[in-house]
């Protein structure tokens, strides 16, 4: 009726656990949100939220803010997403949808890996972003770390 347990060979719900542990479990990466060298402003977690939302347009020295966006397929994007605006992509990208749809807003510009987000930082005095921190260079200035 019933097999003998063999206590030598893992049993299938141990197995599942594992698998389940393995395939659930997701590398995060910690996040640099940087700005050009030159730029002297300090921003908290909420002001780097309203920047990248729309709501704040200019830095405490009154330069004005250029938000730029890693690409879609950018883990870095979905990691600053939940960390820092406290959003799913989808729902940022929704919020920005109306906003660019009722001519409120315009989405901050989108550019596709580390390297061109700190090429662009460090040659816009106004210009914020974030990266993945393993790419951090001296062409750029961390401000947060999330």
């Amino acid at each position: 009726m019933f097999k003998q347990y063999n206590k030598k060979h893992p049993s299938i719900m141990r197995i599942s656990l594992l698998v389940g542990m393995l395939s659930t479990h997701s590398v995060f990466a910690e996040i640099a949100v940087i700005v050009n060298t030159s730029n002297s402003s300090t921003l908290d977690k909420t002001s780097i939220e309203r920047i990248f939302m729309g709501k704040m347009k200019k830095f405490s020295n009154g330069l004005v803010a250029l938000p730029l966006n890693a690409a879609k397929s950018m883990n870095s994007r979905d990691e600053f997403n939940k960390a820092v605006i406290g959003r799913s992509s989808s729902q940022v990208n929704a919020f920005w949808s109306k906003l660019v749809f009722t001519g409120k807003g315009n989405m901050p510009r989108e550019l596709s890996s580390d390297a061109e987000i700190i090429s662009t930082i460090s040659s816009n005095q106004g210009a914020i972003g974030y990266i993945d921190s393993g790419s951090i260079t001296g062409d750029v200035k961390v401000i947060a770390k999330f």
